[in-house]
């Protein structure tokens, strides 16, 4: 299967301003890419390109006072299949995680541990260890929440979601997030493109899409407690411990966002 992926952003500055976008392709799906998903501007800026903590592809410019335009179009190579399913992925020891997971079992901006803990043992505590309980927390949160786009704003955290019942799917990644956490099962936020494949397409515009990856059985799993299914088409752009490490667009300095569009769809 080849999936056509991309987007269109266009924003208005009232003075130059520096951004830092992550919103190419990760890495791990390199060797699916068939057509590059290169970040191109209009006006043409200098594009600086580093690697973040986390692995994440990112890109620095400047953006000039006036409208500016962020193009990225590509085709990426998929399976076919959906999510990965393994109801034998065991949970880890806190003592036995390989220290490079030890970061997501911690508080971050947006997934307050230290306000949820108790609820979270007091919802979760009787569930089996392993795939059986991030299930049962995706459940939960799938059902607790209701969606929104109405609900949406970017200071929402965890603890918030949770005591207004309501969120968009990166609210549900990171009540789940830190349901995770709370049971010692490091979790990390992603983010990236989920279309409308093998599902009725939806009534709302296309957006970028978030879900998470839990550890479990020495790997990490795709899990999506908006969705709650395991779904086609799943291509990561960003990851780390919440939607402040990977924000698609970050911009140090006052701006209008003019126009957004996002596009996953199955190449014929």
């Amino acid at each position: 299967m080849k999936i056509r992926v991309g987007y269109e952003l266009i924003y208005d500055f009232p003075q130059p301003t520096p951004m830092i976008m992550v919103l190419g392709v990760h890495y791990t799906r390199a060797p699916d890419i068939l057509v590059p998903d290169y970040l191109t501007t209009d006006p043409a800026l200098n594009i600086a390109p580093y690697r973040d903590l986390y692995g994440n592809w990112c890109s620095r410019l400047i953006a000039p006072a006036g409208r500016v335009r962020l193009l990225g179009d590509g085709t990426v190579r998929d399976t076919g299949l959906p999510d990965v399913v393994a109801l034998s992925a065991g949970q880890h020891a806190v003592e036995d995680l390989p220290p490079d997971t030890i970061v997501y079992l911690l508080g971050s901006r947006y997934c307050e541990t230290d306000r949820l803990t108790n609820i979270a043992w007091e919802l979760f505590a009787g569930t089996p260890l392993g795939w059986s309980r991030v299930q049962a927390i995706c459940d939960y949160v799938h059902r607790y929440l209701t969606f929104g786009y109405q609900h949406a704003r970017a200071t929402k955290t965890a603890w918030e979601a949770y005591t207004e019942g309501n969120g968009v799917c990166r609210d549900y990644a990171h009540l789940a997030i830190t349901f995770c956490r709370c049971m010692n099962i490091p979790a990390r936020y992603c983010t990236g493109y989920l279309g409308d494949i093998g599902i009725p397409p939806p009534s709302d515009p296309m957006d970028f899409a978030a879900w998470f990856e839990a550890y479990l059985g020495g790997r990490w799993y795709s899990f999506d407690a908006r969705n709650n299914t395991p779904r086609i088409g799943r291509i990561l752009i960003g990851q780390g411990r919440d939607a402040s490490d990977v924000p698609i667009a970050h911009t140090f300095g006052p701006n209008t966002l003019v126009s957004f569009k996002v596009w996953a769809d199955e190449v014929a």
